[in-house]
């Protein structure tokens, strides 16, 4: 492992960056891609690795550069084999990383913001407030750091904090991902969730190709700002009308995440809003239990009210599932993920 000190990292820089930095060292050209390979395609850990540079080239390199992965530094297992990591950040804070296998399936969900700003009344991570943004090295040291980096089939922005809200290092950060200069996967693999943020909403859905998964929580404007502040900015309507302008029907997919509260969103008249709300739109619901917070008093809906509620709504052309719970017993499950008490502010 590199001395990361003062040396400025190379994950999370661009084919052009890395070219300016090959540029600046005095190399050649080409070893920009040869860089972008060792980053992104073989994980390298350090300059020494690339072995394709030159001796005196890598010297030159780690004169003023290092890779700049930072490895976990604590890791929690559930009983069901989730893995919750801590990751140091640039800043000397603290972000945490949900690894969920599955089967044949692989999910990692990253972090984007150390806190949130959108404040949403049932998520630990809002109740931590706004730390900062994370960098696209951040965002990508989750990833490059991981020890089951290989074993990774998809990645979803639903950890901490808003995408939207820091939307340059998202958007650099899944570009690198799909870029054939980088890891070279898929934008189907990837989806980036949000609560709707406008204008910044948008210019996601033009730039990038991955998935979009968007928290409505109640189909009712008036109901879902007392528990999204952000409803105030970006009504549920609006984004709905804002998707609609978009293809749907293909490569990419539009999803809604829906955490169901008893007696509060769970009803048939909250089915049925639904149901009219994405009339026209080529979408998918969650359906996720509540997992209870401090100091929050919302009740979860039981299991059978959510069958209820997804039979509903698939009866009526909206495919719907329940998303089973993971983690919940290292606080990894959604709507559980803080860092406050390492971050020194609680």
């Amino acid at each position: 492992m590199e001395n990361n000190d003062i040396k400025r990292r190379l994950i999370g820089l661009t084919s052009q960056q890395l070219k300016e930095v090959a540029e600046e060292m005095g190399l050649p050209k080409f070893t920009a891609s040869q860089i972008a390979k060792w980053l992104y395609q073989a994980g390298a850990t350090s300059i020494d690795e690339m072995t394709n540079i030159s001796k005196a080239g890598r010297a030159r390199l780690s004169e003023r550069y290092c890779v700049g992965t930072m490895p976990p530094i604590d890791c929690q297992r559930s009983v069901d084999g989730t893995i919750k990591y801590l990751f140091p950040t640039e800043n000397g804070k603290f972000v945490e990383t949900v690894y969920i296998p599955d089967n044949e399936r692989a999910t990692l969900c990253v972090s984007s913001q150390v806190g949130c700003k959108m404040n949403c009344l049932f998520c630990q991570t809002g109740k931590q407030g706004f730390e900062g943004n994370l960098t696209a090295a951040d965002i990508l040291n989750q990833i490059c750091a991981l020890p089951e980096r290989d074993k990774l089939t998809n990645i979803v922005f639903m950890g901490q904090g808003e995408p939207m809200d820091n939307l340059d290092n998202v958007l650099k950060a899944t570009n690198i991902l799909t870029a054939d200069y980088g890891f070279q996967w898929s934008p189907k693999r990837i989806t980036v969730s949000s609560v709707g943020i406008k204008n910044k909403l948008k210019r996601f859905l033009d730039e990038s190709e991955c998935h979009i998964a968007i928290s409505m929580h109640s189909p009712l404007p008036e109901q879902r700002q007392k528990i999204m502040p952000a409803e105030r900015q970006m009504s549920i309507t609006d984004i709905v009308t804002l998707l609609k302008q978009y293809d749907f029907t293909h490569q990419r997919r539009a999803s809604f995440e829906y955490i169901m509260f008893n007696g509060v969103n769970d009803s048939m008249m909250h089915a049925r809003e639904i149901v009219k709300l994405t009339s026209g739109l080529e979408c998918r619901v969650n359906l996720i239990r509540f997992h209870t917070i401090p100091n929050v008093d919302l009740p979860g809906s039981d299991m059978k009210r959510m069958e209820s509620f997804r039979d509903y709504l698939t009866a009526h052309g909206v495919f719907t599932t329940i998303r089973a719970s993971r983690g919940q017993d290292i606080f990894a499950a959604c709507g559980l993920l803080s860092t406050a008490k390492k971050n020194g502010i609680a």
